[in-house]
């Protein structure tokens, strides 16, 4: 009887340790690099599945209506994106990592690069630097390498606004916005 018992209540500690909900971490804070920019970023959790991630850092833009003699600038952008990480469990029950964030996502990457913010890195002295804001909507990955660096990439189709009027252009100009992102990161 006692060996019974000592199994059932052995089972019963192990369901319920096993049954636990995987979770992002609490709070995560890093650096990341890629193609077209630098980043430094931190996201907190809001729960089990979904961390709030925001970011300042320099993108890249690539703009000939706006920007006829240069061709690439390096802005500042301040980014506030929702994720989702959707597949936490799956990754759990795998064996696999999901510390600092590591999984699939799902997010609405909201990113102003606005005049007032902006240090701008190009080859001419008077470049006018026009206001913009995207939301794209965006499926993405990370993965940790080792203990402190890891790997993201995305890809998302949303939308763009440029505020051209408050910069002295004719027209304010909305168009379709892509969000296509390959980043090495290190985490503190």
């Amino acid at each position: 009887m006692k060996k019974n018992l000592l199994t059932l209540i052995f089972l019963w500690i192990t369901l319920i340790v096993t049954s636990q909900e995987a979770s992002v971490e609490k709070s995560v804070f890093g650096i990341q690099a890629g193609f077209s920019g630098i980043w430094a970023h931190t996201e907190l959790k809001l729960s089990n599945q979904i961390a709030l991630r925001g970011e300042l850092g320099f993108d890249g833009i690539w703009d000939h209506e706006f920007y006829e003699e240069t061709d690439f600038l390096l802005v500042t952008v301040l980014t506030v994106e929702p994720r989702w990480y959707y597949n936490l469990n799956i990754r759990t029950n795998k064996s696999k990592r999901i510390d600092y964030n590591s999984g699939n996502f799902f997010s609405i990457k909201t990113s102003l690069r606005h005049s007032d913010l902006l240090i701008v890195l190009d080859n001419e002295e008077d470049t006018k630097i026009v206001t913009n804001l995207s939301i794209i909507p965006t499926w993405g990955i990370r993965r940790n390498l080792g203990k402190h660096f890891n790997y993201e990439t995305g890809i998302g189709i949303g939308y763009i606004h440029y505020f051209g009027k408050d910069a002295g252009f004719p027209k304010n100009k909305d168009e379709t916005a892509i969000n296509l992102h390959l980043r090495i990161g290190y985490r503190f």
